[in-house]
């Protein structure tokens, strides 16, 4: 299990595991319960490179950053930790 504090964001933190590449068990705390049920179904059996390339980026409203773009950073930062 690997968790990321989030940055700039209404969630506070991340949990996820890796299978190699392969993102499971993603679990968000804080946030808008909608979208942090959601999202985890949507990228369950995705590539850290997949994540990267559909939700890194995204933008919330004003804020630099979103749920999604923060998962982003974590399945990288995470990949990154497990070699």
């Amino acid at each position: 299990m690997y968790t990321y504090k989030t940055k700039g964001t209404c969630s506070t933190q991340i949990d996820l595991e890796l299978d190699g590449n392969i993102v499971k068990n993603v679990k968000f705390y804080g946030g808008c319960h909608g979208n942090l049920q959601a999202i985890p179904k949507l990228v369950e059996g995705m590539t850290v490179e997949e994540i990267e390339q559909r939700i890194g980026g995204i933008k919330c409203g004003y804020k630099n950053t979103s749920c999604g773009d923060q998962l982003a950073k974590a399945v990288r930062e995470a990949y990154e930790a497990s070699k």
